[in-house]
């Protein structure tokens, strides 16, 4: 519908004389204005009259096509109503509001139709084929392996896992990217403290001690980095069997602690791609365009990143050895081999590698003359603070995404006790994560974030659980409707929609947008809306009373509902519940 009131603008705009102009569509806050405002008539005249006035100091008008002065923009608001009223099919009316503000209401059988069409496309409701034909490699969660889950990685899983969903539901391939880091000070540190203390390799706790071992002692003892920087030097070599003997136990205990956190995030990677395996690639590839893409600088290998207004970074170090540069570009080169037809390249990492990865995709540009008119594109997510100090956790007082998992799990646990014991453990697990999730999403890509343990788990407001109760709660209502004889249905149609409905409908424009932005949380404050929505609705209507003639209908209003709850849940990578 917000494409159709867009074209229809726009032509009427072109009949009275304008060119482009850029105005914004919105829905009023208070639906009692309508379901969509427009600025276009002051937007348009305030641009014409500044191009007038140019020509004509004394211009106060605006002159339109056939020679119509304009002296305001509700005048012109009222020449753009005239063109569009009964012309717009599904617009009930079309008012002028304020300066010129142009608000549109739209008809019953507007309403009507979206609700059933949502119960009818299921799964598919809301999806769009915006991206259809497009191939998209999305990266994401890339972490340091040997060391528990850092709070970024899970950060960029979450996010990542979302953009991806918003992609796939809007017609794309979407091929799934992670990119660990299995070589380097990291895993050097984690060898140096497995050996120095004797720990097992196999144990992923003795594996987080020894890398907590292996970095105190790196900051605080000299000979001991040196030791380190020497193991780092030999694992690049792979001349010590011993050390590569522990770095390969390590790095399997790693990925397989690593598989199971993504499971529970709900994130499959399609390709996998380890750091270890782009260094010898990356390196190559620099060498052989020395004098070309890179140069020479006082024994380093660097891009000149100035010639196209960003800075230098260095790609090969003065001792000959890849930096996270040379690797990008060997990853890269790996990464599009294993799907040569990708049209987009995307990926989702902490904002402060904003720049980085300009300089690495301008490399890229000239290096990989076949990337053309793909998109290489970096999405930046914010840091993670908490609202009261640290989480406890059984791994130290050190915030890691791993420790943050494990509390929220353990909270859920306990306000979970009075459930169904064999489903407990499982919507545990459900609600924890779509706590995490939903205080992630909520806030803009980029930004940082303030976690609150409280509200994150709170049934009230602004959260995953809110969400999913609601969802569970449409359920058992249309369970109980069942039960009495209520079948959904448009037998008996209320004369005036409900304000649900009108928020429903709202559904498929919303993830359209949120793609548009890479921005979930677009989708996360419309659910919140949505649910809020509902409940208000439940609280004054009845669903299950066969005794109300309207019944059906609301039972089916309610049931488009959960299917919109339930679809938006899943482009956020929340489980929708139908029992808590």
């Amino acid at each position: 519908m917000e494409d159709v009131l867009k074209t229809a603008i726009t032509d009427a705009l072109e009949e009275l004389g304008f060119g482009e102009v850029a105005f914004t569509l919105e829905h009023p806050e208070n639906l009692a204005f309508g379901d969509y405002a427009c600025n276009v008539a002051m937007v348009a005249f305030t641009g014409r009259r500044t191009f007038e006035a140019a020509l004509d100091a004394d211009s106060k008008t605006v002159n339109v096509r056939h020679g119509i002065d304009i002296t305001s923009p509700r005048q012109l608001a009222e020449k753009i109503k005239e063109k569009l009223d009964g012309q717009i099919e599904y617009v009930e009316k079309i008012e002028i509001a304020g300066p010129g503000f142009l608000n549109f209401t739209l008809s019953r059988d507007f309403f009507v139709g979206e609700v059933v069409r949502a119960t009818s496309l299921e799964e598919q409701w809301g999806a769009n084929t915006s991206q259809q034909g497009e191939v998209v490699l999305v990266e994401y969660t890339s972490p340091n392996l040997f060391k528990p889950l850092h709070i970024g990685n899970l950060v960029g899983n979450i996010i990542g896992e979302s953009v991806a969903r918003l992609f796939s539901f809007s017609g794309a391939k979407v091929v799934r990217c992670n990119y660990p880091s299995d070589i380097g000070l990291t895993v050097a540190k984690g060898v140096w403290g497995l050996q120095k203390y004797n720990l097992d390799p196999h144990d992923i706790l003795a594996l987080g001690e020894a890398y907590k071992k292996g970095s105190d002692a790196y900051e605080e003892d000299g000979e001991a980095k040196s030791e380190i920087v020497a193991i780092n030097q030999a694992l690049y070599a792979g001349i010590d069997e011993k050390l590569m003997a522990l770095r390969n136990a390590g790095i399997a205990t790693s990925k397989a602690r690593l598989s199971e956190l993504c499971r529970l995030l709900g994130t499959e990677f399609d390709v996998e791609i380890l750091e270890s395996e782009a260094s010898i690639p990356g390196l190559e590839i620099v060498k052989a365009n020395v004098g070309g893409v890179f140069e020479v600088s006082e024994g380093a290998v660097v891009y000149k990143g100035e010639k196209v207004g960003l800075h230098t970074r260095v790609f090969i170090n003065s001792k000959g050895l890849p930096t996270y540069e040379a690797k990008d570009i060997g990853h890269f080169k790996l990464k599009s081999s294993t799907n040569q037809n990708w049209t987009q390249s995307i990926i989702v990492t902490g904002n402060e590698q904003s720049e980085y990865f300009k300089v690495v995709f301008s490399a890229i540009a000239e290096l990989f003359p076949e990337v053309g008119t793909k998109s290489l594109e970096h999405i930046p997510t914010g840091f993670l603070t908490l609202t009261t100090g640290k989480m406890s956790s059984r791994k130290g007082n050190v915030l890691t995404g791993e420790s943050l998992l494990e509390e929220m799990q353990e909270e859920a646990k306990v306000r979970a006790s009075n459930t169904d014991p064999d489903s407990r453990g499982s919507l545990a697990e459900s609600v924890a994560v779509g706590a995490l999730k939903y205080q992630i999403l909520r806030h803009g890509v980029g930004s940082n974030i303030v976690f609150d343990k409280e509200q994150a788990l709170s049934f009230e407001g602004a959260s995953g659980p809110y969400l999913q109760y609601t969802h569970a709660r449409i359920c058992s209502t249309l369970a109980k409707a069942e039960s009495v004889g209520v079948v959904p249905g448009v037998l008996k149609v209320p004369e005036l929609p409900y304000a649900l409905e009108r928020i429903v409908c709202r559904f498929p424009e919303v993830v359209e947008h949120a793609l548009e932005e890479r921005a979930p949380h677009f989708v996360a404050t419309y659910l919140t809306e949505l649910a809020s929505v509902f409940n208000t609705f439940y609280g004054a209507e009845k669903i299950a009373d066969p005794a109300d003639e309207f019944a059906p209908y609301k039972a089916l209003l309610a049931k488009s509902v959960a299917q919109t709850l339930k679809n938006g849940l899943w482009v956020l990578g929340i489980k929708a519940p139908v029992q808590m």
